[in-house]
């Protein structure tokens, strides 16, 4: 009887990278993070602008 735990159909390579693919991934995650910083951003300033400047004066 054979386990399935014998034969792995995936087997695991290492994967190494050339310097130039590493710059290329660097530069992407780069631009995905500063593409989400500004998606936030644009979430807030649009918050804002739809409570209106009345928000800003309310009693403390």
């Amino acid at each position: 009887m054979s386990s399935i735990v014998d034969h792995d159909p995936f087997p695991r390579q290492d994967v190494s990278l050339t310097p130039a693919q590493q710059k290329s991934r660097r530069a992407r995650n780069i631009a995905i993070g500063v593409a989400l910083g500004l998606f936030a951003l644009l979430f807030y300033v649009v918050t804002i602008v739809k409570l209106g400047p009345g928000v800003l004066n309310r009693p403390l």
